[in-house]
């Protein structure tokens, strides 16, 4: 996807969690573990980009996770968004940042319809005590949102 802006982007990503296990991917470029999600859209709103960039990256339908008991309906074009659990900031590369919206969510099954067009080395269901063994060599930012989204999110 374009850049809306070329200095700095809106992204939404998505701590995915099912039978106690939580997903990540391996990012092509980087080659780091991550989330799943991507830009936020010029026709997106923050929960439409996570809910839309989950089923195109990884074919999960996911029902993102909040804690207040509120109506999500839409009401004479006016709706409310489930808020992030997290935002960060973070650096691209010298020109670019992203601003980014994160969120939990639970899926109904751990089976991914990988997309043809994003490119990963790999797709992974971890526990909490995988994020921590060293061969995987999770980020601490990345461990500490799937951390936080497990036990958030446990059954």
């Amino acid at each position: 996807m374009p850049h809306i802006n070329e200095k700095i982007d809106f992204t939404a990503e998505v701590f995915i969690v099912y039978n106690n296990k939580v997903l990540l991917r391996k990012h092509d470029k980087y080659e780091v573990w991550l989330s799943v999600g991507g830009h936020v859209e010029l026709d997106d709103d923050p929960n439409q980009a996570a809910v839309r960039e989950v089923s195109e990256e990884v074919g999960l339908d996911i029902k993102l996770y909040h804690s207040k008991n509120y109506s999500l309906e839409e009401e004479d074009g006016y709706r409310e968004l489930i808020p992030p659990v997290f935002m960060n900031r973070h650096r691209i590369n010298e020109t670019h940042e992203h601003v980014t919206f994160v969120y939990f969510a639970k899926a109904n099954t751990d089976k991914l319809v990988l997309s043809e067009t994003e490119k990963s080395d790999g797709c992974k269901w971890f526990t909490s005590e995988e994020l921590d063994e060293e061969e995987y060599g999770v980020k601490d930012h990345i461990k500490m949102y799937a951390k936080s989204a497990l036990e958030t999110l446990k059954e």
